[in-house]
């Protein structure tokens, strides 16, 4: 299992780097989770996006949905000819499914209505025809290829579930946006990665809930992972992201990694019994 970073930002792209986007591979499937803006053009790098198995969001705040119109009008453009262009590609086509929150399908029709195409009505049909959309529930599990995917509900303003990622070649959690709660403990058990937001330097006592860095670091000791990846970072300060990676490190006394976008690591450690 491989993890590639698309993009780590909190919020909107800065400094030339995009937001949330992971591009997680095995031999049987190719899984993105999350993708906000700037990853449909960072995915194009390392995989086009009818090369996907699956997309799975782990909530709808725009620095983590907002590609999927993009990703999925990229996908439509192999149905439409054009002239001067390539020749429509209709039998080989396949929808790429979609696993996102339920109450998805209504904000994907005014979402798709926002940017019509009125010469090429197929292109504002990226969420009925380019993407097969399954709602989830939390506690939900499905299969993408030769990984087996669970859902878990964390602590977020907006409903957000983290995902883990399991297959013969090692084992990943994610939390998408979450404060500290012990359910992310429950997910990432005996993880071989877990690739944690690291939004503050400090706890989140509010009710938006995002994590600092300690408390990334507590929750992969809980956790008893092999490696913990902080991402989703509101600054890019060197100082600053050292000060969080370090205070992670207080925490949890395994290899703890800065996401940076197009770095891609093996996610089993070879040495790490399973």
């Amino acid at each position: 299992m491989l993890l590639t970073v698309l993009g780590c930002r909190a919020g909107m792209p800065a400094d030339g780097q995009p937001s949330s986007g992971y591009l997680v591979r095995t031999p049987g499937a190719r899984v993105l989770l999350d993708c906000g803006p700037g990853t449909a053009t960072a995915l194009g790098a390392h995989l086009p996006p009818w090369g996907l198995d699956a997309v799975v969001i782990s909530h709808f705040h725009s620095d983590h949905c907002y590609d999927l119109l993009p990703i999925g009008k990229s996908l439509l453009t192999r149905l439409v000819e054009v002239p001067g262009g390539p020749a429509a590609d209709a039998e080989t086509f396949r929808p790429v499914p979609l696993y996102v929150p339920g109450g998805a399908r209504e904000l994907f029709r005014r979402w798709s209505a926002l940017f019509p195409v009125t010469t090429m009505p197929l292109l504002d049909k990226a969420f009925e025809v380019a993407f097969d959309v399954r709602e989830y529930r939390p506690g939900d599990r499905f299969t993408v290829g030769d990984c087996t995917a669970e859902l878990r509900e964390l602590r977020h303003v907006q409903p957000n579930c983290g995902i883990r990622l399991t297959s013969a070649g090692g084992s990943l959690a994610y939390t998408g946006d979450t404060g500290p709660t012990p359910v992310l403990a429950e997910l990432a058990a005996g993880a071989d990665v877990l690739l944690a937001e690291a939004t503050l330097t400090r706890s989140d006592v509010t009710a938006h809930g995002h994590l600092s860095g300690a408390d990334a670091g507590r929750a992969a000791a809980r956790a008893g992972v092999g490696r913990l990846v902080l991402t989703h970072f509101a600054s890019v300060e060197p100082d600053w992201l050292s000060g969080l990676a370090g205070a992670a490190s207080r925490e949890f006394a395994g290899p703890v990694t800065l996401a940076e976008p197009g770095m891609t690591l093996a996610v089993r450690d070879p040495g790490r019994s399973e």
